[in-house]
């Protein structure tokens, strides 16, 4: 079916996104996955490309498109190139809002032309090794010293933890349990107390640096607060539909590009003396996988078609996250096992992303969340925005 919500506009920077992969991160990506880590310049090339920023306003550097369509191309380009290193989605879609809707004018001035230009590279810190799902069990604080904060804690699971220069760490800063006493706190690089541990060994995703994070009485600046005091557990919640829905956005753009190379894997390959495409089995595994994604992408298209106007809500988002990386997980699964032994060589696509896709139904909020938040919804409204606490691997 025809895809009708892109203009002219999204299709040109389209050409703008391949060409970018194509000069700046095709020929290294390899090495970025050998390294653990992808190399700045690439970071400030897509800053020169205008990939960055591309939501926040011409004045701080920023393109000065709110559409979330241009994030959509951006998302559906690097998923087919089966591009894992530069997390540009999590810095331009989660990190982003925050800073443009909490930030202050002196702390946009101070943070957004970096931002932009790829300079500053940003993160969000939130897991923990004993709070994953449930935000209000977060420990790191913040206590009041007067002129700064003083935060202590441990994070882990940090996308851009290696290479972050801005990260909003999510911290407690009231003595009190729950989630009232949370709050956004932004710690740049170089601030004593600030210590990196290890890039984590992940089974997929080789070449996104992952990382935890350790604060030892390291002083915050009190014009480092991110948003309100004691208001983190509320904003959290503001952007929450966004990033699920590029993670559906990223989700049905790789099924549907590892069913065309399947297609035509199984066009060629031949057993038995034929085509693989001849025998009754592998059509009607294309046929339903075809059908699937098809459904799939008329209900994210539609979302994104919502959220372009502001309408898109918590519970179709959920809906959206759980099912595509969902049928992702399904599709990946389906199409590697149509290749054969050759779908288990790391030098197929297939392979790369069976490994890089797995984390999909659990970071943004696992499939096991989504489903309570619908649930919730549906059959106790007053109770569904206490399942909004949930893991993310991008913090």
């Amino acid at each position: 079916m025809k895809r009708e919500i892109f203009t002219a506009g999204h299709e040109t920077f389209r050409e703008t996104v391949r060409a970018f992969l194509a000069r700046e991160v095709l020929p290294h990506h390899a090495r970025w996955e050998a390294d653990g880590v992808v190399s700045r310049e690439v970071w400030r090339a897509a800053g020169r490309q205008g990939l960055l920023g591309t939501a926040v306003a011409e004045e701080y550097g920023g393109g000065g498109e709110p559409d979330f369509r241009f994030a959509a191309v951006l998302a559906e380009e690097f998923a087919r190139a089966g591009v894992s290193g530069p997390a540009l989605g999590l810095h331009n879609d989660v990190i982003g809002p925050y800073l443009t809707s909490l930030a202050t004018e002196q702390q946009k001035q101070r943070w957004l032309p970096g931002f932009c230009s790829g300079e500053l590279i940003t993160a969000i810190a939130m897991t923990e090794p004993g709070a994953g799902s449930d935000l209000q069990g977060i420990r790191t604080t913040a206590e009041d010293r007067g002129d700064h904060w003083v935060l202590n804690g441990s994070k882990t699971f940090i996308s851009h933890g290696i290479l972050a220069d801005l990260v909003i760490v999510v911290a407690r800063t009231t003595p009190e349990g729950g989630a009232g006493g949370l709050s956004l706190l932004v710690v740049e690089r170089g601030t004593p107390g600030f210590e990196r541990g290890r890039n984590l060994d992940k089974i997929g995703l080789k070449a996104q640096d992952t990382a935890e994070l350790f604060f030892h009485d390291a002083p915050v600046p009190k014009e480092n607060l991110l948003g309100d005091l004691h208001g983190g557990f509320g904003h959290l919640m503001t952007n929450l539909a966004q990033e699920r829905l590029a993670i559906a956005v990223s989700a049905i753009a790789v099924a549907e590009h590892l069913l065309e190379i399947t297609t035509a894997y199984v066009k060629e390959r031949e057993a038995f003396g034929r085509p693989l495409a001849r025998l009754q089995h592998v059509r009607f595994e294309i046929a339903e996988m075809a059908t699937e994604c098809a459904v799939t992408r008329s209900f994210v298209d539609r979302c994104l078609t919502e959220h372009t106007v502001g309408a898109l809500d918590a519970v179709h988002a959920s809906m959206a996250k759980w099912w595509a990386t969902e049928l992702q997980k399904r599709v990946t699964d389906r199409c590697l096992q149509l290749h054969g032994g050759y779908g288990y060589m790391s030098e197929f696509p297939v392979a790369r992303a069976f490994t890089d896709g797995r984390i999909q139904t659990i970071y943004g909020g696992t499939t096991e969340i989504m489903k309570e938040i619908i649930g919730r919804a549906l059959l106790d409204p007053r109770a569904a925005r206490t399942a909004e606490e949930r893991p993310r691997h991008t913090g």
